[in-house]
């Protein structure tokens, strides 16, 4: 995606309850409450979930993921995250033990 490109003149890339997986670390831009400007919110390999989709500037879509460790919601741009398949079979065998 270039600086021209509209990222809402498509469907968002992520669906609410999706499991995400931050691509890089996220630092505060100033956005946080409680938190110093450019301080470490979320590292990068957390996964949570998108709980909400909004947009930024008319250009781009936010997504609200709420990081279950750290128990912090961060908005995160669509080019920081990934989408995570959850192996349903391993989490049943697991359950089972």
């Amino acid at each position: 995606m270039t600086l021209t490109d509209i990222e809402l003149d498509q469907a968002p890339k992520f669906e609410l309850e999706q499991k995400v997986r931050l691509l890089r670390m996220v630092r505060n831009d100033g956005t946080y409450p409680g938190e110093d400007k450019g301080a470490p919110l979320a590292q990068k390999g957390e996964t949570g979930y998108v709980i909400s989709i909004g947009t930024y500037l008319q250009r781009s879509y936010i997504y609200s993921v709420h990081f279950l460790e750290t128990n912090r919601v961060i908005g995160c741009l669509g080019k920081e995250l990934e989408a995570v398949e959850e192996d349903f079979t391993a989490n049943l065998l697991n359950s089972d033990s």
